[in-house]
């Protein structure tokens, strides 16, 4: 067994205070020579997310027993980002992926832990928790607390993101009073994260992918049974890999980040990916940029017809035989490198030895490489004077892959939203809402309420928008997020406009503002950052974070 961290704790008469504490919670003389496993419970009643994590906690606890560890629970905080949405309280969403990771490493390395098991479910649980693992290397795996059920509503599926294009529908009087009522009430019927290809989904197939976390565990819906056993299978897992000494790094290698960067596009994922995935790539000090999403990006195919742009959710996928199924279709086309290692041990090769090569015949989630969705991925990385720096812009889907118009600009989420819902916004212009950066929200919220509008107006084929914030999960259409360098520290769309012509070009992977240097120049020599009256973690984020080219890291 590779030697233990916690050995300084269970070693000589100096050490006695320390297991006289520890016998204090349960500690007999035979489990001090045990590994120590922390095990980071994000469990809150808070979100549905993650209010059926304390039962996988106590799950996990009993097999780290069993297996012949010894837990140590301790707990992880979380926010709601669907609960949060359109409001003030969204600013603190990514704000918490670092204090996540912050806590699990305060924590793990504060008491010396021999493994770490960290159990999560809302969003940013999700790279958080990652984050630590590979800021602190020891032994550790990711349990994802599973994805919520679908609702049903006259026949269709209902995802948490089914309320806010309500809002748009009933605004624009296309909804009746009843079906909207009907609609919120039934959209999110059981414990688990947001049901379609969303980002908690989307990063629990990353972790999968990359050897993280344990095979089809990614898809499993949070109340099934099956999802209580993985997770005890996950803490005999870690277990063995103590033994081993596998650790993060061994596992989170440039080529691990390529599979999780194809699996995200061959799933239909969140654009948030991109951000999370840089910045977990820095803390395992692995380099990553804008430019390794996009060409794995153009040489990967969607083959998934997943909500938000396609028909079905996460439970469909993984009855279609989940992210094995998918990375067995890339792996025999050569587009994943099988010679990754996981935290079983196995290459990714050897895990999907079994795995059939073509998806099943009796369904259409999963599709064949000659039958994708689309060709190419579905997250494409943008430049030009607009984001000298790069941005993101979700592409699948959208009928107009090429759109110039004149800017409606909003110095706000909620400004826009009420431009869109009080018909301010019309066909052909370009939405520009900045100043919802990393550094200028502050906090980078998620702009799902202007652009569930849109789609509920009629207007998500015909009108565009760019932001230097981002976009939730469940957003498509023709829209362009994390614009770099972001408004608040001077970038281009601080000196955008009302009229001026945008141009987005998704072909020619362009975002360009088509004035002349000579006038940006002159504009820029006015600019003046925006003021503001911040205290308490918002303004140490503000102080802190950087650009969300780099992942918006704050170390």
């Amino acid at each position: 067994m590779a030697k233990q961290r916690s050995s300084i704790i269970t070693q000589g008469h100096s050490r006695a205070p320390n297991r006289s504490m520890l016998r204090a919670v349960g500690f007999g003389d035979e489990d001090f020579n045990k590994p120590i496993i922390g095990i980071a419970n994000g469990h809150s009643t808070i979100t549905p997310c993650n209010a059926g994590l304390d039962q996988l906690t106590d799950a996990a606890c009993a097999a780290t027993k069993s297996a012949g560890g010894m837990p140590q629970t301790f707990g992880v905080i979380t926010i709601s980002d669907g609960i949060s949405m359109g409001t003030p309280g969204m600013k603190y969403s990514l704000i918490s992926r670092e204090v996540i990771a912050d806590s699990i490493d305060t924590v793990a390395n504060g008491q010396c832990m021999d493994g770490l098991v960290v159990i999560g479910g809302c969003d940013k649980n999700m790279p958080g928790g990652m984050m630590a693992l590979a800021r602190l290397n020891i032994p550790g795996i990711y349990v994802y607390g599973g994805t919520i059920k679908p609702g049903q509503h006259n026949g269709n599926d209902l995802t948490v993101v089914s309320v806010f294009e309500a809002v748009g529908q009933y605004s624009a009087g296309k909804l009746s009073d009843e079906d909207f009522q009907a609609i919120e009430r039934k959209a999110c019927p059981s414990i688990g994260s947001c049901g379609g290809m969303f980002t908690a989904n989307t990063m629990s197939s990353a972790f999968e992918a990359m050897g993280m976390s344990l095979p089809r565990s990614s898809t499993m819906a949070a109340p099934d049974e099956e999802k209580t056993k993985s997770a005890e299978e996950s803490a005999r897992v870690l277990v063995e890999a103590i033994k081993q000494n596998i650790r993060p790094r061994d596992i989170m290698s440039k080529q691990a980040f390529e599979n999780a960067i194809a699996v995200i596009m061959a799933v239909g994922g969140s654009t948030n990916a991109v951000l999370h995935l840089m910045a977990i790539a820095h803390e395992a000090e692995v380099e990553l940029t804008l430019e390794d999403f996009e060409r794995v990006r153009a040489r990967t195919p969607v083959l998934c017809d997943l909500k938000p742009s396609g028909r079905y959710v996460t439970v469909d996928l993984h009855r279609a035989g989940g992210i094995p199924q998918v990375m067995k279709i890339l792996l025999d086309a050569g587009l994943l490198h099988g010679e990754c290692i996981g935290i079983t041990g196995q290459t990714l090769a050897e895990t999907l030895a079994d795995i059939p090569s073509t998806p099943p015949a009796e369904q259409d989630v999963i599709r064949p490489i000659a039958q994708a969705v689309y060709a190419d991925g579905h997250l494409a990385i943008l430049s030009g004077n607009l984001a000298e720096e790069g941005s993101v812009a979700k592409i699948s889907g959208i009928k107009n892959s090429c759109h110039t118009g004149p800017a409606r600009v909003f110095e706000s989420e909620e400004d826009a939203l009420a431009g869109i819902l009080n018909d301010s916004v019309g066909a052909g212009d370009v939405m520009v809402i900045r100043n919802e950066g990393p550094v200028g929200g502050p906090g980078m919220r998620e702009m799902l309420s202007p652009t569930s509008a849109l789609i509920g107006k009629g207007l998500g084929d015909s009108v565009g928008l760019i932001t230097d914030g981002r976009f939730s999960g469940g957003t498509y259409g023709l829209v362009v997020g994390h614009v770099a360098p972001e408004a608040a520290v001077g970038g281009t769309i601080a000196l955008v406009r009302e009229g001026d012509s945008i141009t987005i070009d998704a072909d020619q992977r362009l975002l360009q503002l088509n004035v002349s240097a000579e006038v940006l120049a002159e504009r820029r020599a006015t600019w003046q950052p925006p003021q503001r009256q911040l205290k308490g973690v918002i303004k140490k984020y503000a102080g802190l974070v950087g650009s969300a080219s780099r992942g918006a890291v704050t170390s």
